[in-house]
């Protein structure tokens, strides 16, 4: 793809600049799609297992693409057998580090990591820990945006990022159940 990875886009600030608010929120839209498209309507559920930002390919109108199926893994409903860990670390759910046991959940957790990511630009590895940690400080959505573009000024866009950061955080959860579906 034209533009490489999210990953790449987000690291450089050149390329970061280039993905306003609204391409975030597209981009986010297209994983929720993609993944909803695998969870739901394939015959047999297919379980990404690797949803990173290196996995989202974006092509030269910033459209984005899940990539890399390498490791799927089609999900039989009667069956709850075990799997290799072969996730991208920072990116994998708990349940699975611990489990070995593949669900569709596993794709949710990632997805929460892949959002927040492209909302603050970065990894939010630091902002996970602290929220998962007992509360010390609450922070508004503006705090962590990614600051390399300007805060938006449209309001329909603006709520579109709020909506994106509350599925991210409904995402949070650390039982699996208690996530949402790709739907």
């Amino acid at each position: 793809m034209k533009k490489g990875s999210l990953f790449c886009a987000l690291r450089f600030d050149v390329a970061a600049s280039e993905i306003g608010w609204t391409k975030r929120v597209n981009i986010v839209k297209a994983m929720t799609h993609a993944l909803s498209y695998l969870h739901h309507d394939c015959t047999l559920p297919i379980v990404h297992r690797d949803i990173s930002s290196n996995n989202i390919l974006l092509d030269s109108q910033l459209e984005a693409f899940v990539a890399d199926f390498g490791i799927v893994s089609l999900l039989n409903p009667d069956s709850s057998t075990p799997t290799v860990i072969a996730c991208t670390y920072g990116y994998i759910a708990l349940e699975l580090a611990y489990t070995m046991v593949v669900t569709e959940k596993c794709d949710v957790y990632s997805f929460r990591v892949v959002a927040l990511e492209t909302i603050i630009g970065r990894h939010p590895g630091d902002l996970l820990s602290s929220l998962e940690s007992p509360p010390s400080e609450n922070k508004m959505i503006v705090e962590v945006l990614d600051p390399r573009i300007p805060l938006p000024t449209n309001p329909v866009v603006a709520r579109y990022i709020v909506l994106v950061a509350t599925m991210a955080f409904a995402c949070l959860h650390l039982e699996p159940r208690s996530r949402p579906t790709m739907r």
